[in-house]
């Protein structure tokens, strides 16, 4: 049996022991290999601040040592805004059609999954694994409240963690994180640029290279609305 693989997207700007406490945790639930995609022109967002070999390496210092845990910067490659669903036909067509493939996301992205770019086609190349944070609603009823579309989606693709891998594609699943956690990029940001406590949000390797490359410390960061357990 090909072991699954895990996609598992985002700005990484900059990556912090959030990012890194969910690539474990899907590595451990599924089983599986995660690969860590930094966006290049993410198309829900605003631009990025660091760059993006700057946020390439801050991953690569994060998960070294990490078994199970890889960089793959091919969207950095790509001009133009990136699209999960181009980057996961990018990688059906290296890895065939028997490869199991899963794209991990948040819930709020779950939510918001029907505005992706053709968001159907993302379950003819890979499976779904939506991250469910402590205290936050994952349910049949939340989804038909706020995504209906998405709910009738996905209603009849909900597998347990481990039966992803005996597919290629196609299926939904959930990883329940067992603790919620402080970190975001966005808080990070703001604390880096008011001089505030912010090292132990990131490992040392990380911490140090955003000090060498002086990251974050020029540009005001305006907080949205909510930043608490921003993540993935």
């Amino acid at each position: 049996m090909t072991p699954l693989r895990i996609c598992y997207g985002g700005s990484f700007d900059p990556v912090h022991n959030g990012h890194l406490a969910v690539a474990c945790a899907a590595r451990d639930a599924f089983a599986a290999s995660v690969y860590l995609l930094p966006a290049g022109d993410p198309p829900h967002k605003d631009s990025t601040h660091a760059d993006a070999a700057q946020r390439a390496q801050m991953l690569a210092l994060a998960i070294e040592g990490q078994a199970g845990l890889h960089v793959d910067a091919r969207e950095l490659a790509r001009s133009g805004p990136s699209y999960s669903v181009d980057t996961l036909a990018q990688l059906r067509a290296e890895l065939g059609p028997s490869t199991p493939i899963a794209w991990l996301l948040g819930a709020d992205s779950l939510h918001q999954l029907h505005h992706w770019h053709r968001w159907h086609e993302l379950f003819s190349l890979a499976h779904i694994i939506c991250v469910q944070r402590p205290g936050a609603a994952l349910d049949a009823a939340s989804l038909r409240q706020h995504a209906p579309e998405v709910l009738a989606e996905i209603g009849e693709r909900w597998l347990p963690p481990l039966a992803l891998a005996n597919a290629a594609s196609g299926g939904f699943a959930v990883l329940p994180l067992p603790q919620l956690r402080p970190e975001s990029s966005t808080e990070l940001r703001r604390r880096i640029h008011n001089g505030d406590n912010w090292q132990a949000w990131v490992p040392p390797s990380v911490a140090a290279y955003i000090v060498q490359q002086d990251l974050y410390r020029s540009a005001p960061v305006i907080l949205p609305p909510s930043t608490s357990s921003t993540y993935p």
